[in-house]
């Protein structure tokens, strides 16, 4: 399988903050690969950098074979961008955005105007074709976006931050969207904050911090990376606490991490469901009251904190933020 995108060492600077440290990565064709990592990462400049909106002061990129620098002309005709905030001109209608875009990919008005109606349809806002834009909902906008984005039919897709600010019926319509674009052999590179949504839509995880990669492999192959299986509990009584960690010691594998102020026990176990039984034996014969209990798999969000020291949230700064 060949590479739809590769990035080989590139190096991004603004004055004394490096946004990109030598990132280095290939996308398989037909493949999606989520670009993790904490605020200023270096995520959205490497989609500007991948989509010729920045050129990159040091290293080399290829996307749908055409060199992000030397090619960067023919590339725009070959690449999707749906970026953090929907670029639509909120004063025309969907319709009319759609066919803009038509018109700047060079379609034609008869194709342009074809393509407008096939993606209306596609994203359920046939009924709002031709109402304005400025009256649309946040997830009616970033559905018009990402459909501005596919009028094209590039083969390499980027999706920057698409969910930002969509409630949760909302975005998992849009994750419903971007795996049926994706089961038809689009290439996507997708930066997210939400674990959910690396876990869900992509092949691969790329984790980055300060501008390098860190950590890279399927999501299964970065949970076991954090650990294996894990027991939570919560004790209904905060006097209890000793009791219980003295109780699931002899089931754990590792350090246990108690949580005083939350009541709450982590217990890292190998065989999970055997531990779980004779947690809950020990727990019972020390007379612990459990208010809850599970056996867990480590999430993405374990992988992401395990990684970088911080937890998702947010997105990333502006690029005009950034170098501030």
């Amino acid at each position: 399988m060949s590479d739809a995108i590769t990035a080989d060492g590139l190096v991004k600077r603004y004055g004394d903050v490096t946004a990109l440290d030598g990132l280095s990565f290939s996308v398989p064709a037909g493949t999606v690969l989520a670009l993790l990592g904490p605020n200023g990462a270096g995520k959205t400049t490497t989609v500007r950098v991948l989509t010729t909106l920045l050129r990159p002061d040091e290293g080399r990129a290829t996307v749908a074979g055409c060199d992000v620098v030397r090619e960067a002309a023919r590339l725009r005709a070959l690449i999707g961008l749906s970026g953090q905030y929907a670029a639509v001109d909120e004063h025309l209608t969907g319709t009319e955005n759609l066919e803009m875009v038509g018109r700047l990919y060079h379609l034609g008005a008869r194709r342009s105007k074809a393509r407008a109606r096939e993606l209306l349809e596609r994203f359920d806002l046939a009924d709002a074709a031709d109402r304005p834009v400025k009256g649309y909902s946040g997830g009616m906008r970033r559905r018009i976006d990402l459909a501005g984005a596919l009028v094209a039919d590039p083969p390499v897709l980027f999706l920057d931050e698409p969910s930002t600010g969509l409630d949760p019926r909302a975005r998992a319509a849009l994750w419903d969207t971007v795996s049926e674009i994706v089961a038809g052999g689009t290439t996507l590179l997708l930066t997210t904050q939400y674990m959910e949504e690396a876990d869900r839509l992509a092949d691969r995880v790329l984790v980055v911090d300060h501008g390098r990669a860190i950590a890279e492999g399927t999501a299964d192959e970065l949970k076991d990376r954090v650990g294996g299986n894990r027991i939570e509990l919560t004790v209904a009584d905060a006097a209890q606490l000793d009791a219980a960690e003295e109780a699931l010691a002899w089931v754990a594998v590792g350090a246990l991490r108690t949580a005083p102020e939350s009541q709450r026990i982590t217990v890292p176990v190998t065989d999970g469901p055997e531990a779980l039984r004779q947690a809950l034996d020990r727990l019972a014969a020390a007379g612990v009251r459990v208010r809850d209990i599970g056996l867990r798999r480590p999430t993405l969000d374990d992988v992401y904190l395990t990684l970088t020291g911080r937890r998702a949230s947010g997105a990333e700064r502006p690029v005009a933020e950034a170098t501030r």
